[in-house]
């Protein structure tokens, strides 16, 4: 199977301004360990992971079933949305609205058709899913189950009976992940690939290949565990086969040996720069005192951001600015700004 075409070459409206030229964002999470159903029928039994300290629990919507990797799209597309703001030097709100045709032209989905009615069930399955785990994201473990997102949509809003706008609230877990920047940039083809299980292979090589490491290993039966398929390692095998035949993964190549061993091979420069590279970098660049200047503002403020976060914001603000400007002196002054915008909002 070959890659899905593209379906829309001319983006407009509201993605031009988040979306073009900016990649989509993943959390690194869910990269890391299966929470969502490979399978394109509905899975309605609950599912557990279990993989050393790591536990997951999840209780299917009771008959839509589990959430899909398909219906993960809704929430890469609100967590880019969400680091939009915070590059932005914003504190993204929990709820916010979004154009249930701005996901479909982002997503590589058709606007017309069965879209809508696949759009509702899975805004249904992932309210309708309750998980509990104690994967942590920006250091926090959800006590609690959860869902991952709640939904609303606005009546007023309606063309032909479908609703445009949608109120979304992701769930604290995940909204967490994204405000402790655990996300990964994806590749935009990613939302071209048709069948469950490449979308899964992505995802763990994006996640342990990186873009650093030009080669990463692991058996097939870890990798089988991994993945959260539901079909025996005998099936995995020979769809892993023919995947890696098929060979659409973006940026990733997969490979079998005869012992059951899995290479991936990094096949092009994936470009990510973590927060704390950007951190480390930056206080090399910056004069030692100004460092301690800093730091002494930092400590003398209301504001609810870490030092490495107001870091992570400069250096976004600052490579926006096409022209020269002083490091150093351009670093206080924002810090400056950024503590006396948060010392008004308290004492308002």
């Amino acid at each position: 199977m070959a890659l899905i075409k593209k379906k829309h070459n001319n983006a407009d409206f509201f993605i031009a301004d988040i979306f073009d030229g900016t990649a989509f964002k993943n959390d690194m999470a869910s990269m890391e360990h299966p929470f969502y159903s490979l399978s394109k029928k509905p899975h309605l039994k609950p599912f557990e992971y279990r993989n050393g300290t790591t536990e997951i629990t999840v209780t299917p919507h009771g008959t839509l079933g589990m959430p899909t990797i398909f219906d993960k799209d809704l929430l890469l597309y609100c967590g880019s949305i969400l680091m939009a703001e915070l590059n932005e030097g914003r504190t993204p709100p929990r709820s916010f609205y979004i154009s249930s045709h701005d996901f479909f032209i982002a997503t590589n989905r058709n606007t017309g058709g069965d879209s809508y009615e696949q759009f509702y069930k899975a805004l249904d399955r992932l309210a309708g899913c309750y998980i509990k785990t104690n994967v942590k994201t920006n250091g926090q473990r959800q006590v609690d189950g959860f869902g991952l997102l709640t939904y609303g949509f606005v009546e007023s809003m309606k063309i032909k009976n479908r609703n445009t706008k949608v109120k979304i609230t992701p769930c604290e877990w995940f909204y967490n992940s994204i405000m402790g920047r655990e996300v990964l940039s994806i590749n935009r083809d990613y939302f071209r690939l048709g069948k469950p299980l490449e979308r899964r292979l992505y995802e763990i090589a994006r996640k342990h290949c990186g873009s650093k490491q030009k080669k990463w290993h692991i058996g097939i039966e870890k990798l089988f565990e991994k993945s959260g398929s539901r079909d025996r390692l005998t099936k995995f095998k020979a769809a892993l086969k023919k995947i890696i035949e098929e060979d659409d993964i973006p940026d990733y190549q997969y490979a079998l040996d005869s012992n059951d061993k899995v290479t991936v091979t990094r096949t092009r420069v994936v470009e990510e720069h973590t927060t704390q590279d950007m951190v480390r970098n930056f206080k090399r660049r910056i004069k030692k005192q100004t460092l301690v200047n800093a730091e002494n503002l930092h400590n003398a403020s209301y504001t609810n951001w870490d030092m490495s976060e107001i870091i992570v914001q400069f250096v976004v603000f600052a490579e926006s600015k096409k022209e020269h400007i002083d490091v150093d002196a351009a670093f206080i002054g924002f810090l400056k700004k950024k503590v006396k915008t948060n010392r008004e909002e308290a004492a308002y």
